[in-house]
């Protein structure tokens, strides 16, 4: 109960934007603390100042306890003690790191809300000789008001790590502050304000005019996974298309069941599938071309020498690409690499890198991804964002053009403040991030779950790196993976009520209605996407169409009557 008193329900997220946002001035002056997105992901021969000039950890000092190491050395391991922490309040947390007798360290950050039990609340690839940049958060939901950050490496199995630590930064927010710069960043990349001038066949203004307008489709796309029972069945396809646009297979795709036996393709459920897309103008992403987790491997491929699998592969590709060429606006190309390691193992370090060469051969046009969980979820050694980042910089210097990032996000309760910092880091990489299989873990009740889902979706919408967003939620035979939207009759579950409230009313530009004020105009401030206008003035309906693109510029259309 106590992590949700920051955990509102839809209804309370209206009434909270109403109060708080009746006038721009409210926006403008009472956001209270601003959040800093500011992330390096290049180690730096020098730190950078402390965010926030250090927030309540300025003029603190780290305490360096000596720890035996292995073999019997003594090394230091920094500590930091925290007091005056309040209950209900979401702390962004960064340092600089540097490692001192390895050349490099996976080096994870702790907090104790318990003060018995660490939970790691960010981490980073840590070099010897330079300062590596972490960032991460937490939620505090504990009665203790003191604690500590404990700073801790993965390899200590094997030798004790000696960290560094200067320009740490704590900053608290209240959950009313978290929101507000959540509701900056909407309104900041996700709408743009317009005026609209009315002029006669003369270039004269027309006041009065009367304006009605609408939103026809919204430029950032929201989605969700479905499987083939949708195909028959029509309750499932009207709720659908509903509320979406986009949308990804759960399964039909993937090697597995398109070539269960070598040679024997079978492309019959992805053709239903792709009518279904096709007839109703959705868009759809490519999952997967391959999947380096074995256990999702067919067994005749596991004893093909490196000649015989890369031969396979091949035809894999070519199969898939001439038939669906341009079809699929993204491709993951090896799902969850940074986990599991089939074709690396097979055919060598290298084996990712000709996967994309080999896709892009076949289609130049293609939008390639990389694919992984536990990036924004939590701390995970296999995957954490500088292991991800390395990855795309390793297939980007190999020559390949990876042209999307992608966040599977299977949660079970979020951490806003490591979901937001990770994001951060993610952005320094410049190219479209997408949370591509978000769903909440079904050891939660149904109110519970919506609750973590609303806070997912407004932290990945509010952050400017976040382009997409896809949602692992299909109903198939026996249910759904970990989330269901609605019930065996497609019925609004509460996490149904939480899409609805975001994509079908809070995130779209509903029907305006207006004349024009004294000098033609008419001004409002929109989602970005397609508009359709009609003018009437004089008996005469003009009607027209209008995008609205990203930009900090007001966007002037000008329609004659």
């Amino acid at each position: 109960m106590l992590m949700l008193m920051w955990r509102k329900s839809p209804l309370f997220w209206t009434f909270f934007l109403f109060l708080f946002f009746a006038t721009s001035s409210l926006a403008k002056h009472h956001v209270g603390n601003v959040y800093d997105y500011s992330a390096w992901t290049e180690c730096q021969a020098e730190p950078v100042a402390a965010l926030y000039k250090g927030g309540i950890l300025r003029n603190k000092f780290p305490i360096y306890q000596p720890v035996k190491d292995i073999n019997g050395d003594m090394v230091d391991s920094p500590t930091l003690s925290l007091e005056n922490l309040s209950q209900g309040s979401i702390y962004s947390f960064s340092s600089w790191v540097r490692v001192k007798n390895v050349d490099s360290a996976l080096v994870t950050a702790t907090v104790k809300p318990d003060n018995k039990y660490a939970k790691c609340i960010g981490s980073v690839k840590a070099k010897k000789g330079c300062w590596s940049f972490l960032k991460g958060g937490f939620l505090w939901d504990s009665t203790f008001t003191s604690s500590e950050i404990d700073f801790q490496s993965s390899d200590r199995a094997k030798k004790f790590v000696e960290i560094e630590i200067v320009s740490y930064s704590l900053q608290p927010f209240t959950e009313r502050e978290w929101k507000l710069n959540q509701f900056e960043g909407i309104k900041r990349e996700r709408k743009r304000g317009v005026t609209i001038h009315v002029v006669d066949k003369n270039g004269l203004r027309v006041p009065g005019a009367a304006v009605k307008l609408s939103q026809i489709s919204t430029d950032f796309p929201i989605g969700t996974m479905i499987s083939r029972t949708i195909l028959e069945n029509l309750p499932y396809q009207e709720w659908f298309l509903k509320r979406f646009k986009a949308t990804v297979f759960e399964n039909e795709l993937k090697w597995y069941k398109t070539e269960p036996l070598p040679g024997q393709y079978n492309y019959t459920v992805v053709d239903e599938m792709m009518k279904f897309v096709r007839k109703n103008k959705l868009i759809v992403r490519g999952h997967n071309m391959f999947w380096d987790d074995p256990t999702y491997v067919q067994d005749w491929l596991e004893n093909m020498t490196a000649p015989q699998l890369q031969t396979a592969m091949n035809g894999r590709i070519k199969s898939v690409m001439s038939k669906y060429r341009n079809e699929f606006f993204h491709w993951d190309v090896n799902n969850e690499l940074l986990h599991f390691d089939f074709y690396e193992k097979k055919l060598g370090p290298k084996a990712t890198l000709d996967m994309f060469k080999s896709m892009q051969r076949e289609d130049p046009l293609t939008t390639l991804f990389l694919n992984e969980y536990n990036i924004v979820e939590r701390c995970d050694s296999k995957a954490n964002v500088d292991s991800y980042i390395d990855r795309f910089k390793e297939l980007n210097k190999g020559g390949v053009k990876v042209a999307g990032i992608g966040l599977e996000s299977h949660f079970s309760a979020p951490n806003p403040a490591f979901m937001r910092a990770v994001l951060d880091k993610l952005a320094t990489l410049k190219l479209p991030v997408w949370l591509t299989e978000v769903d909440v873990s079904n050891m939660y009740g149904q109110e519970e779950q919506a609750v973590f889902l609303e806070q997912i979706l407004r932290e990945a919408f509010s952050h400017p790196s976040v382009n997409g967003i896809m949602l692992w939620t299909a109903r198939s035979i026996g249910g759904c993976y970990q989330t269901c939207l609605t019930d065996e009759k497609f019925q609004n579950l509460p996490t149904g009520d939480v899409i609805d409230q975001l994509v079908l009313n809070e995130w779209t530009t509903g029907t305006k209605r207006g004349k024009t004020n004294g000098f033609g105009s008419y001004n409002f401030r929109g989602f970005l996407g397609e508009f359709k206008v009609s003018i009437i003035y004089n008996r005469t309906i003009v009607n027209s169409t209008f995008s609205l693109g990203h930009g900090v510029d007001t966007k002037h259309i000008t329609i004659h009557v």
